[in-house]
């Protein structure tokens, strides 16, 4: 794994097997996403059944920030893509994630 100075994507999902097939695009998608950023990533399951998938960016030991959710159906994988790279570019913005400001030009052609 990278280390965690370039924070940490969390993909929060249900165990259910109904779950497999949305949140393989998803997954690739925070993979890829993970790679531009050089940033770990952590999927963390729970019984409980619920449809959402979540996506958060944390960084170090600041609150998780949530960037993106599908709800239902099968998700794209280019949508997720483009919600991902909208939703950590305006991070990039923000004074408390100045790695990302430092990473904003590899961010925005990320696809």
């Amino acid at each position: 794994m990278l280390s965690d100075s370039n924070g940490k994507l969390l993909v929060y999902t249900s165990t259910s097997a109904l779950r497999a097939r949305r949140l393989k695009p998803v997954s690739l998608a925070v993979e890829k996403m993970a790679k531009v950023l050089k940033a770990n990533v952590e999927v963390v399951t729970f019984r409980k059944r619920f449809i959402p998938i979540y996506v958060y960016y944390k960084d170090g030991e600041e609150e998780p920030i949530p960037i993106y959710c599908n709800n239902d159906g099968e998700p794209d994988l280019h949508d997720v893509c483009t919600a991902l790279k909208n939703m950590m570019f305006v991070l990039s913005f923000h004074p408390r994630h100045t790695s990302l400001r430092q990473m904003r030009k590899e961010i925005m052609q990320f696809s």
